[in-house]
């Protein structure tokens, strides 16, 4: 099959703080998905089992990391997918030595594709933020572009991480023609459309990155461009195989 060259976004499902009865901030505290969180992406990985990644990108919290592993366990043609570490005894412990084993993966993980870091409302439910603060006010610290919540990240912030480690490191696998997969969170996947589909401040408030399901664009001359959310494997095959399957 000849595959055109791809960037595949896949936000992470429901995390354990978005069960009913919790319903709270978590920005950077490190929850796991919830069984229904993994079912999303165990669809997202059927969906792309026959698509091949040639790299993964993906946050320091499990979450994201699991994202990105559990699409990739189910892929057929990639290979294994193996952690890249950085900066400690892991990184110098973990490299194999002989070339018996050629088809993997590298998945890299980055700070700077961490969620948003919500400050002092990590940790609060989502409803007593609203009694304490007001609707208002709680609805600019969440989709708001400028207005971070108190000791905490602004969208722009993100955008300004998220984008500078994007160009930096990723964008240049894409110009080599690789297929990228970046398994990372709703407001880091929010910054970053909203500078891939050139969205206002404004109109990033109504911007929402779907759980669980894959979001392509298409590298093609230099340029990205928006395919949309595959759903299925009838939706793969059309939008992204074309003719080629």
């Amino acid at each position: 099959m000849i595959y055109m060259n791809y960037l595949v976004l896949v936000r992470h499902g429901d995390s354990f703080w978005n069960k009913e009865g919790y319903n709270c901030f978590t920005g950077w505290v490190d929850v796991a998905n919830l069984p229904s969180g993994i079912e999303k992406l165990v669809k997202a990985g059927k969906i792309l089992s026959d698509f091949k990644f040639d790299i993964a990108f993906t946050s320091e919290l499990y979450r994201g990391i699991e994202t990105a592993l559990t699409v990739l366990s189910y892929n057929k043609v990639s290979g294994t997918p193996i952690i890249l570490h950085e900066n400690d005894t892991i990184s110098k412990w973990s490299v194999f030595y002989h070339k018996d084993f050629k088809k993997f993966v590298p998945v890299v993980k980055s700070w700077k594709l961490n969620e948003r870091y919500y400050g002092k409302l990590q940790g609060m439910n989502k409803d007593k933020a609203r009694r304490k603060f007001g609707e208002e006010k709680v609805f600019l610290w969440r989709r708001s572009y400028e207005i971070a919540p108190p000791k905490g990240e602004s969208l722009k912030d993100v955008e300004k991480r998220v984008v500078s480690y994007f160009e930096k490191e990723v964008i240049h696998y894409l110009k080599k023609g690789k297929n990228v997969l970046l398994g990372a969170h709703g407001n880091s996947l929010r910054a970053l459309v909203k500078r891939l589909n050139g969205i206002s401040p404004e109109g990033v408030r109504k911007l929402e990155i779907k759980k669980g399901i894959p979001l392509f664009y298409k590298y093609s001359g230099g340029k990205l461009e928006r395919i949309g959310y595959i759903k299925n494997k009838v939706d793969f095959k059309k939008k992204i195989l074309g003719k080629n399957w």
